[in-house]
């Protein structure tokens, strides 16, 4: 109960909010997350840092040399996913391990199989969400990242995105 009401003195604030969450049984869960507002409790320069440094790679190499760096980074991510997804195993345990791999990257992914036969991978956090929204490719090639890592029978396309509003990141995954 005290932590309860400790969380709707921040609500009031505007430092958190919730969302209801429907359970097979009993009333609906609340899913706290911090706002926008509680951002200055959890100071981070990264973000000032790499917009620089975005900014000045794009003067020093124009947008054309940008775009390349960004080829090498992505191919770079391709490599180190496909080492650590394993293959000749079930596309849940690849997903897993991706999942496992962002996670430790700060990404809080997870694995929901649907009773289709499909999987969401959803993101809950997005560490990189200031400089994705200057450069909004970062997010285009996570796309291509994960269809790479995963392989040509496998379809993976984006259904929810922190940077459109959503909550999450969520990916639908599709074994073709």
């Amino acid at each position: 109960m005290a932590v309860r009401q400790h969380l709707y003195a921040l609500q009031k604030e505007g430092l958190v909010t919730y969302q209801k969450q429907a359970r097979p049984m009993g009333r609906p869960a609340k899913l706290w997350e911090l706002t926008p507002a509680a951002d200055r409790f959890f100071p981070d320069r990264y973000a000032e840092l790499t917009l620089g440094l975005i900014n000045s790679m794009k003067e020093a190499f124009g947008e054309e040399g940008f775009d390349r760096l960004l080829e090498v980074r992505t191919r770079e991510q391709i490599q180190a996913y496909r080492a650590i997804v394993p293959r000749h195993t079930s596309l849940q345990q690849q997903l897993e391990a991706l999942a496992a791999q962002r996670t430790e990257e700060g990404y809080m992914a997870e694995v929901t199989d649907q009773a289709d036969g499909t999987f969401l991978f959803a993101e809950k956090h997005c560490p990189i969400c200031a400089v994705a929204t200057a450069c909004t490719a970062l997010c285009q090639m996570e796309l291509e990242i994960f269809q790479a890592a995963l392989g040509d029978d496998v379809s993976v396309e984006r259904i929810e995105h922190i940077l459109a509003g959503d909550r999450h990141c969520v990916y639908l995954v599709i074994s073709t």
